[in-house]
C-alpha cells in the first residue's frame, strides 16, 4: 500500500484550499493502490489557512522541540502540525504502507525542502515535520518528483 499527500489526488486541502493533481496518484488512489492523507487535516486545521513556515530548522528540530511552526499572521500552529504527523503515522501503520509519497516543500509534507522560515518564497534543504516524523519511523518517504521517476515500480 501507497499512502500519498491528498492534495497530490486531486483533493483540494492545500493552505488556499487548491490541489496540486497528480494524474498517476489519483490513478492509484482511485483504484484502491494508494491511499490519500492530509496531516494538516489531521491536525485540526481547516482549508482554507494561513500559510505556515518552520522557524529556525526543519521537521526533525520541530519534533525535538528546537523548533516551531508558525503562520504568517504569526500565530504557532506547532502542536496541530506535530498531531497531524502523528496521526498520519498511525494510519501508516495500520495500513503497513511500503512508501509514503509528500508533496514537496509543505513544513508538513516536505521531504526533501522546505522553506526557509521567512516567508519570502526561498526554499532550503529539510524535511516537514510529517516527513521528520515517518522518516525516524523507518518508513520511505518520498517526493512526487522522485515517485515520477520510479514510475515502472506501479
Amino acid at each position: 500500500m501507497i499512502v500519498v499527500s491528498s492534495c497530490l489526488a486531486g483533493l483540494e486541502v492545500r493552505y488556499n484550499a487548491t490541489h496540486r493533481l497528480n494524474e498517476k496518484l489519483k490513478q492509484l488512489v482511485d483504484e484502491k493502490k494508494a491511499v490519500a492523507v492530509c496531516p494538516e487535516l489531521l491536525g485540526g486545521l481547516p482549508t482554507p489557512r494561513e500559510p505556515a513556515e518552520i522557524i529556525n530548522g526543519d521537521g526533525f528540530d520541530v519534533l525535538d522541540g528546537k523548533a516551531r511552526i508558525m503562520d504568517r499572521g504569526g500565530k504557532d500552529v506547532t502542536d496541530a502540525y506535530v498531531e497531524g504527523a502523528k496521526k498520519t503515522l498511525d494510519i501508516i501503520h495500520e495500513l503497513d504502507a511500503t512508501l509514503v509519497v509528500l508533496k514537496e516543500n509543505s513544513p508538513s509534507c516536505g521531504s526533501s525542502m522546505i522553506y526557509n522560515g521567512e516567508f519570502s518564497g526561498v526554499r532550503m534543504a529539510g524535511n516537514g515535520v510529517t516527513a521528520a516524523l515517518l522518516k525516524r519511523s523507518g518508513y520511505e518517504v518520498i517526493s512526487e518528483e522522485d515517485f515520477m521517476k520510479r514510475l515502472e515500480e506501479f
